[in-house]
């Protein structure tokens, strides 16, 4: 019997190929041979792709960002001192088939995961959607959502893609009871998979990180006066939150400020205030999470100090972490500069980052990853 001479070549070679082939085209490739399918399913071909049509000097950092109701597609300079602006690649455009098919969806909220948006719409509608191939998933709830719904997209072990819906009446620090919920994309049905009074999350920190398959916030505690803030995460595989272990010497902290995600490597970042001298901050890295005991190993990855800088970190703060370039990617304005952007770093480094339109804010950054994960199929 005659080999098939496209499963004889280097997997490399394969990648490499591929990467140049066209997103639409990739996609009509994945039924060609099990090997391809592999390759474009895991991400790599989508990864390569991306590296290949990104510019490489200056470094530009490729960003998801919520402006005005709606998702583009960015780059941002990141070593860039003067007349630095955000640089649109593309508007990611998601349309309601069943409503008005010609009409944009307002969305208010956005979650990544492998290179798949869950979007919360403005009028409380969920949809899974991949910008990449175009490919959406609506979801109806068990019962109505609400505004103050928190929502995560994750997968188990076995690559079972899943929705949590955490269904809190509204945001606040006090004992409520919360009911969470695991979507199933093969039943398309909800079903309940715990509830409990003893957490709450702001609605600041609503917004969870993903990192391999799973999900952490930063939430607050409701068993006693304290009202201390941790981190707590979600194991897709176990349908299970755990509390995170912390640094080691995280008392030294008057607040845990925000999380993130390397791009790289996928391990998770925390950004913490000192308690005696608020203009520094740590970044933390995760090296290693065991997801069912919540026992975490940090790494501290950057110190940052706002001296004369017209830019603060706050309770809102949104930020992405680029290792390669060590630094931090913040959110301006809301209360915390006149700019759009700022870039962070050591060194009292603060790069100001405008918009061509200098009205527009940026409610949320997010870290993107292409895929070419099909979502009818493959969840």
């Amino acid at each position: 019997m005659r080999s098939n001479k496209r499963d004889d070549l280097p997997e490399d070679l394969v990648v490499e190929i591929l990467s140049r082939v066209p997103v639409v085209s990739m996609l009509r490739l994945r039924a060609t041979t099990k090997t391809w399918n592999v390759l474009i399913k895991d991400g790599r071909v989508g990864k390569k792709h991306y590296d290949n049509n990104a510019p490489r000097r200056p470094r530009h950092s490729l960003i998801i960002m919520l402006i005005a109701f709606r998702v583009y597609l960015v780059r941002v300079n990141l070593n860039q001192d003067y007349n630095n602006k955000v640089k649109i690649i593309s508007q990611f455009s998601l349309k309601d088939p069943v409503y008005n098919s010609l009409k944009e969806v307002d969305i208010r909220n956005i979650f990544h995961c492998d290179g798949l948006l869950l979007c919360a719409t403005k009028y409380n509608r969920l949809v899974v959607w991949n910008p990449c191939s175009v490919e959406t998933k609506w979801i109806k709830p068990s019962r109505f959502y609400k505004d103050s719904d928190i929502y995560a997209l994750g997968k188990s072990s076995c690559n079972k893609y899943k929705v949590l819906r955490i269904n809190q009446d509204g945001f606040t620090s006090r004992s409520i009871l919360l009911e969470c919920e695991i979507y199933d994309f093969i039943s398309n049905s909800w079903r309940i998979v715990g509830k409990t009074r003893s957490w709450s999350i702001r609605e600041w920190k609503s917004c969870g990180i993903s990192v391999n398959g799973n999900t952490y916030w930063l939430a607050n505690s409701t068993k006693d006066d304290t009202r201390r803030d941790f981190l707590l995460g979600f194991d897709f595989s176990t349908e299970r939150f755990t509390s995170v272990s912390l640094p080691v010497d995280h008392r030294m902290y008057y607040k845990l400020i925000a999380l993130s995600v390397t791009r790289e490597d996928q391990k998770l970042c925390m950004l913490a205030s000192w308690s005696n001298e608020t203009s520094i901050s740590d970044v933390w890295i995760a090296t290693k999470i065991e997801s069912s005991t919540g026992a975490a190993s940090w790494a501290k990855f950057l110190s940052i100090r706002l001296v004369d800088k017209p830019f603060c970190f706050t309770i809102r703060t949104n930020v992405l972490v680029d290792k390669e370039n060590k630094v931090l990617v913040c959110r301006g304005k809301h209360g915390v500069s006149n700019y759009f952007l700022h870039v962070v770093g050591e060194d009292n480094k603060c790069i100001q980052v405008d918009h061509h339109d200098p009205k527009s804010t940026c409610s949320l950054l997010v870290n993107y990853v292409p895929s070419l994960v099909q979502i009818n199929q493959s969840l």
